[in-house]
């Protein structure tokens, strides 16, 4: 087995404390009216949507496959750090045998956070996995939290 992965980041005005509660918490709820011409639902399969809950996420023709199945390994609402594995869907059990991503928002002296993203790929074998596959679920994450962010500072009152 050959690791791969991307760490990715970017800097927000929004407090840690919201896009946390809007981009991990409610995200199944928000995501398919963000961001519709990429997902078009997400479905709590088990749990309550916390540490242990399988959640299913379907997509459009955009994305180049369907649907993936998560489970939630980590929910801190303190710490704002949300980890996650993929069961099936996306390119597992084609390019890579697991998957694993976290998303972590660190409250910054202004007031805002920097929104800190991690994939990690256990891939088959070195040619079969390419940088443009690792770049779809870099820019996928990247472009949820940034609709996230777009909205909640169009909404100042949503998700205190």
């Amino acid at each position: 087995m050959v690791l791969k992965g991307f760490n990715a980041e970017f800097e927000s005005p929004v407090s840690a404390s919201r896009m946390f509660k809007a981009g991990i918490v409610d995200a199944h709820n928000l995501a398919p009216k963000l961001i519709p011409e990429v997902v078009t639902g997400t479905t709590i399969l088990e749990g309550d949507g916390g540490v242990g809950s399988v959640k299913r996420t379907d997509f459009t023709e955009l994305i180049p496959f369907s649907y993936v199945t998560d489970r939630v390994v980590e929910q801190d609402e303190e710490k704002f750090v949300y980890k996650y594995k993929m069961l099936e869907g996306g390119l597992l059990g084609k390019m890579y045998s697991d998957a694993n991503y976290e998303v972590r928002f660190e409250p910054t002296s202004s007031g805002g956070c920097v929104c800190k993203m991690t994939g990690q790929y256990e891939a088959f074998n070195e040619t079969d996995f390419k940088e443009e596959e690792i770049n779809v679920g870099k820019m996928g994450l990247t472009g949820m939290y940034k609709a996230v962010e777009a909205h909640l500072l169009a909404n100042p009152d949503a998700y205190l």
